[in-house]
């Protein structure tokens, strides 16, 4: 969050100024405030903006004492806390996220919804700042804001200050008056012949606009423009993507666009906020102030700094053309990494009081803004150690931290691999070295130069040590002796990467010893003293480990887990009967004693956790890692990029398409052998249906054979001449009459007798 405006209202019952500073905030009028008040003054600081929280802690009218008081007052008493004075001031206004927590450092906080709610707010103020370096949509509303003040100069009791944050982009184009020297630098007397950078012709129009303003009655309303430097400090603006490129550390070098050549006027933010209260309280009768530092880094001295304090240590020169076609940085941006000016403020140093926090730059500073880059984007690194027995999964646990939180994964015998392939790059890079510097004679010392920063190893160093490494392997019939092991494993622990995401140590280290051997700090050079019993051992606290988790299962379950395993699991680890049982005893051997690698942490006053695997019978400890991420809390580093949350969602939406497809897939393939089953089934129900239905007409037929030679004897002849003759006489009651026929013809009845 950036500052924009800077408003001081008066408290009509205690005469009491109000500094207000603005951030972003959409569709609606950007501001905060910053407010001195005799019975509740404020200590607090801007959401990540140490110039509002400067501003709050100052005491007012601090500026107008002379230096030689100051000195004097420094000589002989303890700095003031302002805020025990009551005279400090204190923040109110509106939030850029009104979804936004609450925020200690603000009084108040306002919802303006219109320019009227807005403007009432600032004629309620006696200063008023706009910054419209950072949001060129600032620029229309500080216009306006400027301009109705301006058309209410009438009513105004007390004189009210506007003051504008410009930047020097409006001096981008500005040529050099002196044709014989033209490294002259430019100051404040000069700003009416500045030359505005093209994509920054709004911002000048603006300085313009407000400046004339101050001409109607100075008395009432008078204007100010501060041309900023480029700004950092904090969450480092400008260079925040060298910062943040430096601190991911996933590229061996940091990109200079161009020759890098080009200078660039700077101020740290806590400066440009003692600028303004500066001007806030002097009121000077010039109107125009450069709001840079003593500095004339060059781009390439700038991120030359950047890489090797917080980064690889190395850069490299793109073409200009790579700037524009990074995602991550603005055109804006890109053009204010372009400029080239060197700038003098001679007002600041004649007129103001001005007690510098960064008077010569960032690249004298480079440690304290670290510091605060760290802490403003909350970029603290994460150490963790895993302590256990063998087979208890000190790795998977390791691995599954190291992806959660985007650590580093530290195992004794990957470091060492790693350390070795890397001095034997080293020393193969020699032979090109040379090559280079064979073709690059008379091309100027320029690549001489960027030749020897670029190298950065020294190739006889790395080469020694090389060889030091291998003969140390030969006599220790391929293992390294603990005096090379805690070198190369500290080594690792010191790099940039680890300082500054963190690490996993993965069963590192072992024993008491070890541990001492391994965090010791480096000065401690002379030789080891016995330590006095009780007395905490002196360590070094950039690698020492935060957490400890410590894995226990008994013999007899990890045993048993180890069995489990599958040969092609077991091959190629220490996992084989003879070496794991080996490994358990000696692992039980060290841990048994009074010293132990687990009582060194506790001396420290970091005491290590206990996780009893045995209790989740989860073999690959998922509910384990769960625990510890528990324990351990949220990450403390970036969050993910746009384009890493679309391709997590790409990749979830493609896994879940994938998971319905194999679903529907399987599911046709069940209904399909469902379909055949009953097909079959059927057919075979048909079949025995059929064989059934000719089994029973062959039953019948050969059943009907005597019947029907009865009836053709006996029957048939009779009924046929009775059917005959029924024909033939066609009588009215045919069946009557066949019935009559056939008992008087029947031939077992004689009708003779009868």
């Amino acid at each position: 969050m950036s500052l924009h405006h800077f408003w001081v209202t008066e408290d009509a019952e205690n005469a009491v100024p109000c500094l207000c500073w603005g951030t972003p905030a959409p569709m609606e009028g950007r501001s905060a405030a910053l407010r001195r008040d005799n019975l509740s003054p404020s200590a607090a600081i801007g959401l990540a903006c140490p110039e509002r929280w400067y501003l709050s802690t100052c005491v007012v009218g601090a500026t107008l004492e002379s230096l030689e008081e100051e000195e004097e007052g420094d000589e002989n008493e303890s700095p003031v806390d302002p805020t025990s004075t009551g005279e400090s001031y204190e923040i109110v206004g509106t939030l850029s996220k009104p979804e936004s927590a609450d925020l200690q450092f603000a009084k108040e906080t306002y919802a303006v919804s219109s320019r009227e709610e807005l403007l009432s707010h600032l004629l309620e103020c006696e200063i008023i700042l706009y910054n419209i370096t950072e949001d060129a949509s600032q620029i229309e509303e500080a216009t306006w804001a400027a301009s109705a003040l301006h058309k209410e100069i009438e009513t105004f009791d007390k004189q009210k200050i506007f003051i504008l944050i410009s930047t020097i982009m409006t001096w981008a184009n500005t040529k050099p008056f002196d044709p014989e020297n033209p490294d002259a630098p430019f100051n404040e007397e000069d700003f009416r012949k500045r030359r505005s950078h093209p994509g920054f012709v709004d911002h000048i129009n603006a300085e313009k606009h407000i400046a004339k303003l101050r001409k109607t009655n100075k008395k009432k309303f008078t204007t100010y423009i501060v041309a900023s430097g480029h700004q950092y400090g904090a969450e480092e603006g400008l260079f925040h993507y060298f910062f943040k490129m430096c601190w991911l550390g996933e590229t061996p070098a940091i990109p200079v666009f161009g020759d890098g050549k080009n200078i660039i006027p700077t101020i740290h933010i806590r400066d440009l906020a003692i600028v303004l209260q500066n001007i806030a309280e002097h009121k000077p009768d010039f109107q125009y102030v450069l709001g840079v530092d003593a500095s004339m880094h060059t781009l390439r001295e700038l991120i030359k700094c950047i890489s090797k304090n917080i980064g690889p240590g190395k850069t490299e020169r793109v073409p200009k053309e790579n700037a524009f076609l990074s995602k991550e940085l603005t055109q804006m941006q890109v053009d204010m990494l372009f400029v080239n000016l060197r700038m003098e403020s001679l007002y600041l140093k004649e007129n103001f009081n001005i007690n510098w926090f960064a008077e010569t730059g960032l690249i004298d500073n480079i440690a304290q803004v670290v510091m605060e880059y760290k802490q403003a984007r909350g970029l603290l690194p994460l150490k963790v150690c895993i302590h256990g027995p063998p087979g208890s999964g000190k790795s998977t646990i390791a691995k599954e931290l190291c992806k959660h939180y985007k650590l580093h994964y530290v195992r004794t015998n990957d470091v060492i691999s790693e350390k070795i392939a890397h001095l034997e790059e080293i020393v193969a890079k020699e032979p090109v070295k040379v090559e280079r510097e064979v073709e690059g004679e008379g091309e100027g010392e320029d690549l001489v130069e960027e030749e020897e920063e670029e190298e950065g190893e020294n190739v006889e160093e790395a080469k020694e040590f090389l060889d030091a490494i291998k003969e140390n392997m030969q006599q220790n019939k391929g293992s390294l002796s603990d005096e090379y092991i805690m070198k190369i494993v500290k080594d690792k622990l010191m790099s940039m990467p680890c300082r500054n995401q963190g690490y996993v140590l993965d069963g590192f280290p072992e024993t008491y010893e070890e541990a001492m051997d391994l965090f010791r700090e480096e000065d401690e050079g002379e030789e080891e003293e016995e330590q006095p019993v009780g007395k905490m051992p002196k360590f070094n606290q950039i690698i020492i480990p935060e957490f400890i988790f410590s894995l226990i299962a008994s013999d007899e379950f990890l045993i048993n887990r180890i069995i489990q395993l599958s040969e092609s699991e077991v091959a190629g680890t220490h996992y084989t009967e003879e070496q794991f049982l080996e490994a358990l005893k000696r692992f039980r051997k060290i841990n048994t004693d009074d010293v132990t690698v687990l009582n060194y942490f506790d001396e420290l006053e970091i005491h290590p956790q206990f996780i009893d695997i045995a209790v989740y019978e989860d073999f690959e400890n998922r509910l384990a890692v769960s625990k510890i991420i528990k324990e351990v809390g949220e990450p403390r580093n970036y969050g993910l990029t746009d384009e890493e949350k679309e391709a997590l969602q790409r990749q979830a939406a493609e896994e879940h398409l994938a998971k319905e497809a194999k679903e529907k897939a399987e599911q046709e393939r069940k209904e399909d052998k469902e379909r055949d089953e009953r097909k079959e089934r059927w057919e075979e129900w048909n079949k025995q249906q059929e064989e059934v239905k000719k089994q029973e007409q062959e039953l019948l037929e050969a059943q009907s054979i005597p019947l029907r030679n009865y009836l053709m004897k006996n029957v048939m002849p009779t009924l046929m001449q009775g059917i005959n003759e029924c024909c033939r006489i066609r009588p009215d009651d045919p069946v009557n009459f066949l019935a009559e026929y056939l008992f008087k013809n029947s031939p077992d009845i004689d009708w003779n007798k009868r």
